[in-house]
């Protein structure tokens, strides 16, 4: 599986470097969503070593962008926000207590915060968030937002199993003392018009999907687009290549 990984890395960036090499060097107007799981030495696809996560918020800061809630950015589209020159967002899938323990410190010391979507039903759990953690998170400025009950693809569920696992997640964090819950992200960007018109009566302001690109104020905020940051096989250099990918999504109108 390993090889697997690291043979599609290589061909992402041949493709990126020889084909989209000028289109993804001309700026595009949208806002980059970032997408993390686990921040750990651990040799997992989904999880991106402590140094490489720091090396990528360093990268951040010294190009100029600055942090934005999602909250701030569906504020802004209201005109009741006003957005830095270069905002970003930075999102982290599933809530592992490594996010608390390695990546925020290493934000804070960049001047980054984000959101992390948690899987209600895994708080307290081996390895997951425990709720003490998420509200120390948000006295620090991270926004919770919710990644489902339990983790299931919304999109694959009967009509009542989606309506369960959209309010209970958003619900129960409210019901442990968490500010109001208005996004969530899609588990395995799995979602359907059903997913997303439950949210609306929900009264979540916008879901995000694994969809690479960027984001603007017309973007349908229930289809949010993403970056996916795996585990790095080029170090910094495919961060930046991951970066253009979105940006030649956006030129295009994928």
């Amino acid at each position: 599986m390993k090889v697997k990984y690291k043979i599609t890395a290589i061909a992402l960036a041949v493709a990126f470097a020889i084909g989209f090499g000028i289109l993804g060097s001309i700026p595009a107007d949208g806002i980059p969503i970032l997408a993390y799981h686990m921040v750990s030495d651990e040799d997992n696809h989904y999880s991106i070593s402590i140094a490489d996560f720091e090396e990528q918020m360093k990268y951040l800061k010294e190009e100029g962008y600055a942090p934005i809630s999602l909250l701030e950015f569906a504020k802004a589209k209201k005109g009741k926000f006003n957005l830095p020159e270069k905002p970003i967002i930075i999102t982290f899938d599933d809530g592992y207590v490594d996010n608390y323990t390695n990546a925020v410190p290493i934000m804070e010391k960049y001047g980054m915060r984000g959101t992390i979507f948690m899987v209600v039903n895994e708080i307290g759990k081996e390895r997951y968030l425990t709720i003490d953690q998420l509200k120390d998170l948000e006295k620090r400025n991270i926004e919770i937002g919710s990644h489902t009950a339990n983790h299931l693809p919304l999109a694959t569920l009967s009509s009542e199993e989606k309506k369960s696992e959209i309010d209970k997640s958003k619900l129960l964090l409210e019901w442990k003392g968490l500010k109001t819950v208005f996004f969530m992200a899609y588990p395995n960007g799995s979602y359907d018009k059903e997913v997303e018109q439950m949210l609306k009566d929900g009264e979540y302001l916008g879901g995000l999907t694994g969809d690479t690109g960027l984001n603007t104020f017309a973007t349908n905020p229930y289809q949010l687009h993403r970056i996916n940051i795996p585990q790095p096989f080029f170090g910094l250099t495919e961060f930046k290549l991951r970066f253009m990918r979105a940006n030649v999504a956006a030129h295009m109108g994928w």
